[in-house]
Order: C-alpha cells, then sequence, then structure tokens
C-alpha cells in the first residue's frame, strides 16, 4: 500500500512545506501518491507528477476545494484513506487543522510535527517545547502524520512523469465552516519556513517602525528570511505569519541571526535547530546566548547599521 501526501500550493506554485514533507513521505518506504485539489490545476499537477518519489498523482478538479473548508478537505482525505497506510500532510495551519479531524474520523491517533522516520511505523518528534525528543510507534491500521517542514530537505531534481488519476467529490454533509476571504501576504523574501538565512528582531525593537528601518535592510543584504519573536508580534511590530517559536513556525536555517530576542523556551523551540545561532543582545545574561554560536554584546541600534554597512 502507498502513503498519501497531501499537496498544499498557492499561485498555481507548489508549496515548499509541502515538497519538504514529500521527503518524510518517500522515507516511508512505500510510494507515494500525491493529492492535489482545486480548480485550473493542470501546471501543478504535471509539475507534482515530476516530483522525485511520487508514484501517482490523484487529480480532484473541484472549485469548491479551492478554498475548501477544513470539513471537506479532511473528508476526501478520509474517502481516499483505503489502500494507503500512511495520510501525510505538511505541520501547516491547513495540515494542524485538516489531519486531526482525518485521524478523529478514522478513529486513529495522530503522530504531530514529525522530525525523523526511523521505520515505516516509527517516528521521532519533539515534545516539551522541543525539549525532548520521543520516539513513537504507531499500531495503527492506517497512520495518520504531520510532519515539521523545517525537519526535511526538499528533493532535488525531477523523476519521470507519474501517471495523473482523475478523482471524483465524494458527496458530503454540509460543513460547520465556509470560506469567507483571504489576506496573503506576498514578498520577494524566501519563505521562513523553507529559508537559508533567517534575520528575527524582538521586543528591544519597541515599534514597528524600527523593526523594519533594522531588520528589513539587514535581511536585504544577506536575501534572508524575516522572522519575529511572539513578543514582537504581541507587541505589533510584525505581523503573525513572521512567528518564529513554539506557537509560530519552526525554522532550521544554515544561518539565523536573533536580534533583541532574550531567548524565551517558547522562541527557542522554534529556532534551536538552526545550522550557525548568531545573538545580538544588549544583556549579556540573555538566555539566548546559551545556545548562540556567536555572541554580540551591544546595543542594536549601534550594532546593526554598523554590520549591515559592512556587508
Amino acid at each position: 500500500m502507498a502513503t498519501l501526501l497531501l499537496l498544499e500550493h498557492e499561485g498555481g506554485a507548489i508549496a515548499a512545506a509541502s515538497a519538504r514533507a514529500l521527503t518524510a513521505a518517500v522515507a516511508l518506504g512505500a510510494g507515494v501518491d500525491v493529492l492535489v485539489a482545486g480548480s485550473d490545476t493542470a501546471a501543478l499537477v504535471a509539475a507534482a507528477s515530476r516530483l522525485p518519489g511520487v508514484g501517482r498523482v490523484l487529480d480532484v478538479q473541484e472549485a469548491a476545494l479551492e478554498h475548501a473548508p477544513a470539513e471537506a478537505l479532511a473528508m476526501l482525505i478520509v474517502s481516499l484513506a483505503p489502500g494507503h497506510e500512511a495520510l501525510v500532510a505538511a505541520a501547516t495551519a491547513l495540515g494542524k487543522t485538516v489531519m486531526p479531524m482525518v485521524a478523529a474520523l478514522l478513529d486513529v491517533m495522530q503522530v504531530s510535527e514529525v522530525t525523523r522516520v526511523l521505520a515505516a511505523d516509527t517516528f521521532e518528534h519533539p515534545i516539551y517545547a522541543g525539549n525532548a525528543i520521543e520516539t513513537v510507534q504507531s499500531t495503527d491500521t492506517v497512520r495518520v502524520l504531520t510532519v515539521r517542514p523545517a525537519a526535511f530537505s526538499a528533493p532535488s531534481g525531477e523523476g519521470p512523469p507519474a501517471p495523473v488519476e482523475v478523482v471524483a467529490l465524494p458527496r458530503q454533509r454540509g460543513a460547520g465552516s465556509e470560506f469567507i476571504s483571504a489576506e496573503v501576504t506576498r514578498s520577494a523574501r524566501p519563505d521562513l519556513s523553507a529559508a537559508r538565512v533567517v534575520v528575527s528582531g524582538g521586543r528591544a525593537l519597541r515599534s514597528a517602525e524600527n523593526f523594519a528601518k533594522y531588520i528589513e535592510p539587514l535581511a536585504d543584504k544577506l536575501g534572508a528570511a524575516i522572522g519575529a519573536s511572539r513578543a514582537a508580534v504581541d507587541a505589533g511590530y510584525a505581523p503573525n505569519d513572521l512567528q518564529v517559536g513554539q506557537t509560530g513556525k519552526a525554522v532550521a536555517p544554515e544561518l539565523y541571526i536573533a536580534v533583541g530576542i532574550s531567548g524565551a523556551i517558547q522562541h527557542l523551540a522554534g529556532m534551536k535547530d538552526a545550522k550557525v545561532i548568531v545573538a545580538i543582545n544588549s544583556d549579556p545574561e540573555a538566555p539566548i546566548f546559551s545556545i548562540a554560536d556567536y555572541g554580540l554584546v551591544g546595543d542594536l541600534y549601534e550594532v546593526l547599521p554598523e554590520l549591515t554597512a559592512l556587508l
């Protein structure tokens, strides 16, 4: 039996998080069926069919699923569960909403935020805000997984085109929610979850104006994504989709620069897997320095302009 992967997409492009989740799906050892749902997805289906490791593309041409309520998407996945030993999605906002519903409808457990596949039924994932790694073995007949994108790399190259099968949307009862509108943030910068370099700012920046004035030029020079601590987001310095941490996004870039971030456990849970961590803080006792590879104690309003000018 194969693994079913929910492929997220936006603007006709495959979401980076889903591409990384494909790596985890392939590691389960069975063939991978990729589920593409929406309208006008011909180019997307063609691209998905050439992803390495994909054995089949399940194409659900249904305009109602373009902005589908989670209930509708969950019912679709459940209808496709027979013949699949695992149902996988990236641990994104969509995946975290849909897959628990799938698990409940199938009356099985869900393994969340998988960071390593040890066997087809055995996985590692973080618990206690990332302070411990738990190994879980599932004995369910079908395994429901969400995958932490930052823990896996995206597949490279292309494989031979996989066959495409058109799937009809099953009849469903009325959903408990409906799509009203979407506000999508457009940015020329890399996606935060998949970026090689991340520059994050904290509450020490004191205002949204300062956040933009000091963080953005450095990020632009480095070709980096921008992140923020929960305190900075709560204070209105940065939007919610930039939050890094236990209740935000987990990132694992090659370089993570933390500016004016003290290093609360909530934030560390989302970025401590970065390959190199640089901390800039005026407090030499800030907890962030305990995990930083390089630390600079100084006034960020002086340090950042000088650092940016040197690049």
